[in-house]
């Protein structure tokens, strides 16, 4: 009776105090400070720097860098990263054998999380390698012919912009322009805008639901309603939008959607989601050879030849965390940082916000431009006074510093970040 009294309590202590002693600080205090968020709201909680500071710790931070360009490649929290270094030592000791027999298994469980996660059947989710090969997917596997109509607009992201002008050459199919004045807070307007381009011939419409040069939210729901009232298919870039702010891809009316993981979703570099409405799968031909191209499983646009399981799979890692953290509270904090900076440099002689600030138009993203001052300077004011990593813009009519804080930027950061632009533009850089 000792002994199985002794083996009992052994069992208790592995499960529950050795485990607690190994689980990091990092952990620990996220989850205590998690535990005691419950039931406030997500606006209330935004402004909260104890309960961020734990979510802060949850990343390895650059301890000679600022980094406020987290809209081009979000680092990894550390679970993700020790999740990723784990699978790649586990399949490296025989990867024919654990890339393919082991880590492979894990697929189909990921594609119920991303599915979980974008509120629409895993059934109709793909898993791939970033947007950017989900837009080529769609573009260059549609059937388009000479004379077809696409609808794009001049703001969208350049790699979509340059795959339909080769497409164009190639195939003769015709591009139509749809060209913003952004930023814009008027829903009607940004509607009327693309309503007014569609035309009889127009058989795609692009739409990019985070403007990615300023942070400029679409209605997209709304514009891909009028779309398809006309018969028009519609495909969504949310390379942005997946897991920075609350949203079902079911709800977007769109025919096809795209994202990167290593944007929003802290996923490592390496992974994306291509989503395909169910009737549509079967004809539209996969980037990649496949036995069956006109099959209905959504699973032959997988066919992308040995790739990196290990980073698959750390990928359900990163969509707990934002499960964990919650992506209503973490689009209120990301909010909060960005109105934090914006507010302190508005009043600066000369300076202009190219980004929307009202509810669902706005995002993180900040598009920061001076009268008269070239953008590239004061990239390198900042990087060379301050530690500052940004980036700059100059697309479509829209040119400036992009600033984009992320949910482990400090207010230390950000406080930083004014100090520099407000030398800038005090001393004249």
């Amino acid at each position: 009776m000792r002994r199985r009294s002794f083996l009992q309590h052994l069992s208790w202590l592995s499960t529950g105090v050795l485990a607690g002693m190994w689980q990091p600080a990092w952990s620990r205090n996220l989850h205590r400070s998690l535990e005691g968020a419950e039931g406030r709201s997500p606006a209330g909680l935004a402004g909260d720097e104890d309960f961020w500071s734990s979510v802060q710790h949850s990343f390895v931070r650059s301890s000679g860098l600022i980094n406020l360009n987290n809209g081009g490649v979000s680092p990894a929290p550390k679970a993700v990263a020790e999740a990723l270094k784990k699978n790649f030592d586990y399949c490296n000791e025989a990867p024919s054998y654990f890339l393919w027999r082991k880590l492979d298994k894990g697929r189909e469980p990921l594609r119920a999380a991303l599915a979980a996660a974008g509120g629409c059947a895993a059934t109709s989710v793909a898993i791939n390698r970033n947007a950017s090969e989900g837009l080529d997917t769609v573009l260059l596997g549609l059937n388009l012919r000479a004379g077809d109509e696409v609808l794009a607009c001049r703001q969208d992201y350049n790699h979509a912009i340059f795959t339909l002008e080769q497409r164009a050459r190639r195939d003769g199919i015709v591009l139509r322009w749809v060209d913003l004045k952004l930023p814009s807070e008027e829903e009607a307007y940004l509607v009327r805008k693309y309503v007014e381009a569609f035309t009889p011939k127009t058989k795609l419409l692009l739409l990019t639901h985070v403007i990615n040069w300023n942070g400029q939210v679409l209605p997209v729901a709304a514009i891909a309603a009028e779309a398809r009232k006309r018969g028009i298919e519609v495909l969504v870039d949310g390379a942005h939008s997946f897991n920075q702010f609350p949203f079902s891809i079911d709800a977007l009316n769109a025919d096809y959607f795209v994202t990167s993981l290593h944007k929003w979703t802290y996923a490592p570099v390496g992974a994306g989601l291509l989503w395909v409405r169910p009737e549509k799968i079967a004809g539209l031909y996969p980037l990649h050879g496949h036995p069956d191209s006109g099959s209905s499983d959504i699973r032959k646009f997988e066919s992308l030849g040995t790739r990196p399981f290990y980073i698959e799979q750390a990928t359900t890692e990163a969509l707990a965390f934002n499960a964990q953290i919650g992506i209503a509270r973490k689009a209120e904090r990301l909010n909060y940082l960005r109105n934090y900076w914006m507010d302190r440099v508005r009043p600066l002689p000369g300076v202009r916000l190219l980004s929307p600030t009202a509810p669902g138009f706005g995002c993180a993203i900040g598009l920061l431009s001076i009268d008269g001052r070239d953008p590239r300077t004061l990239e390198s004011f900042l990087m060379n006074g301050y530690h500052i990593h940004s980036t700059v813009t100059d697309w479509a009519g829209l040119r400036g510093l992009r600033i984009t804080p992320n949910v482990y930027t400090t207010l230390a950061d950000l406080d930083t970040l004014v100090a520099g632009i407000t030398a800038y533009v005090k001393t004249g850089g």
